[in-house]
């Protein structure tokens, strides 16, 4: 996985490199990820379905909305930077 970014309440966003999927399309996992008291939210896009493989915790529909759109308008971006093997930030 590779580190996007992270936000201010903790909440961090890593990618995977492309996945082959059992269909021969290439595939990547967005996964969010946030720090609570007793464990952590996480939920985990998968591109370019966008659909939620996995979610935990108590992450908002709202939040849970502004990830999708994240995953959404990101991901070209995404897919560019898991040919690169992540984000090259010089």
């Amino acid at each position: 996985m590779h580190q996007f970014c992270k936000y201010y309440d903790g909440t961090e966003v890593v990618f995977s490199d492309i996945i082959i999927n059992e269909q021969g399309e290439e595939t990547i996992q967005i996964h969010f990820e946030r720090p609570i008291e007793k464990g952590s939210d996480s939920i985990r896009f998968e591109l370019p379905s966008y659909k939620i493989l996995y979610k935990e915790g108590e992450y908002t529909e709202e939040e849970i909305e502004l990830f999708k759109t994240i995953v959404e308008r990101g991901a070209p971006s995404f897919y560019r930077w898991a040919r690169q093997g992540g984000i090259n930030i010089a």
